[in-house]
């Protein structure tokens, strides 16, 4: 995203990032959070630059972490919400588009349920275009983030362990994370009943049905949000059942390495995925997953829209 990345623009998936490139967000990142512990958490890196959020699907931590990155480096920020929109009119993903180059915006950050859809807009924008979220598909940020976060908690990460456990099927946060994971030289282990694997997974990946086999050798557990709706699909019997052999309770995380850090990208269903007093334990890094999203996703903007001096 700089050097000789320079000429890069957009953030559509970890496939752009070289090694290099991830270093420098997280390093970036790093000084970003320094700043955010100030008593004034702001900096003026993006004045008179226009951030705009463009959602097509609900979100929490993703768009409000989104609007506090770009509002903390002093971008002005539009919120656009489909539901709320000429979108509801009928008006076309092009035109939607279209109508933000003419207002002169800066940086789009779009989450769209369609696979695929911020190379469409890519083409349509010359601005910078931020994936949050497309489909099953990618989910950037969240591994940039959830690498920042492991870092914090483990030090260096070549060598080091970590299972997905969960819906990876259905999982864009899985997808990134897998790629991620490999490119800082991790071990992965995507954990899931047959179900809800895919039928291909990146090379490296290794693939496992038992949990409590996993658990012993793993620096990281990564719980997947089980989407309530896949039970109506048959992907398991039960919630109870599910639980049974896929929930992190506490039971289960005895058997775990002193240190292992427990991470979720929200929202939890707690007593499904997780049990609440692991989501509460002093293992989870839920909550410090989310104030590295601020911290990453303000390097990632500053980094895109190219400004040399962080003027704090």
């Amino acid at each position: 995203m700089a050097g000789e990345a320079a000429e890069r623009r957009h953030l559509l998936d970890v496939d752009d990032l070289t090694r290099e490139d991830v270093e420098r967000v997280l390093e970036t990142a790093r000084s970003f959070s320094e700043v955010m512990r100030r008593p004034i958490k702001k900096v003026p890196s993006l004045r008179g630059k226009t951030v705009v959020n463009l959602f097509y699907e609900p979100s929490t931590r993703t768009r409000l972490s989104f609007e506090v990155a770009a509002k903390r480096l002093s971008a002005d920020v539009l919120n656009f919400t489909a539901s709320t929109s000429s979108v509801e009119k009928g008006e076309s993903l092009k035109d939607t588009a279209l109508t933000l180059r003419a207002m002169g915006v800066d940086a789009v950050v779009i989450r769209h349920p369609v696979a695929g859809t911020p190379w469409l807009l890519r083409r349509w924008l010359d601005v910078s275009v931020l994936n949050a979220g497309d489909g099953m598909h990618a989910h950037p940020t969240q591994a940039l983030l959830d690498l920042f976060t492991m870092r914090e908690r483990l030090g260096d990460l070549e060598g080091r362990t970590i299972a997905y456990v969960g819906d990876i099927l259905h999982s864009r946060v899985a997808r990134s994370g897998f790629k991620a994971c490999l490119a800082m030289g991790m071990r992965v282990v995507a954990v899931a009943p047959p179900t809800l694997l895919p039928p291909v997974l990146p090379e490296g990946v290794e693939v496992s049905y038992d949990l409590d086999e996993v658990i012993p050798r793993c620096d990281v557990l990564y719980m997947l949000r089980v989407q309530k709706e896949r039970l109506l699909e048959g992907r398991f019997p039960s919630p109870q059942e599910y639980s049974r052999f896929y929930q992190l309770n506490l039971e289960r995380l005895r058997a775990a390495r002193p240190g292992v850090v427990v991470m979720h990208p929200g929202p939890m269903n707690r007593g499904m995925e997780i049990a609440s007093e692991v989501a509460d334990a002093p293992h989870a890094a839920i909550t410090a997953q989310v104030a590295a999203g601020v911290a990453v996703r303000m390097a990632v903007l500053f980094l895109l829209l190219g400004m040399g001096e962080r003027g704090d």
